[in-house]
């Protein structure tokens, strides 16, 4: 599944990954995310990603030209977790329709961890 956008001179061809990535960068720059943990339970729910495949903590499901996204995320101890979760979804829906000018349905935010931060 891709975005496609046809313009005066050309198309534009985004990748689902593409989108998963922005998404994905988008919810690790809130405040009070550790890291976010991958979608698919052969890979570890609960595990750490590494910033370079943030996609992997990322759903995306497209539908009427909509967006639904779906972020796994851990999150540190003491931090405020519906407070962050609120940022989450509000950077996520912003980044996407700001970058690539999709629209974007819903944001889930799914909590798999909490860790202690150093």
């Amino acid at each position: 599944m891709t975005l496609e956008q046809q313009t005066e001179i050309g198309k534009i061809i985004i990748s689902n990954e593409a989108v998963a990535t922005l998404a994905g960068i988008a919810t690790i720059e809130c405040y009070g995310i550790v890291g976010m943990s991958p979608h698919r339970l052969k890979d570890g729910v609960g595990s750490l990603l590494g910033k370079e495949s943030v996609s992997k903590g990322v759903e995306i499901i497209e539908k009427n030209n909509e967006f639904s996204v779906k972020v796994h995320i851990i999150v540190g101890y003491g931090t405020k977790i519906s407070q962050i979760a609120q940022n989450v979804m509000q950077k996520v829906q912003y980044a996407l329709k700001e970058y690539c000018g999709v629209r974007v349905d819903n944001v889930q935010v799914v909590v798999d961890s909490v860790r202690l931060v150093d």
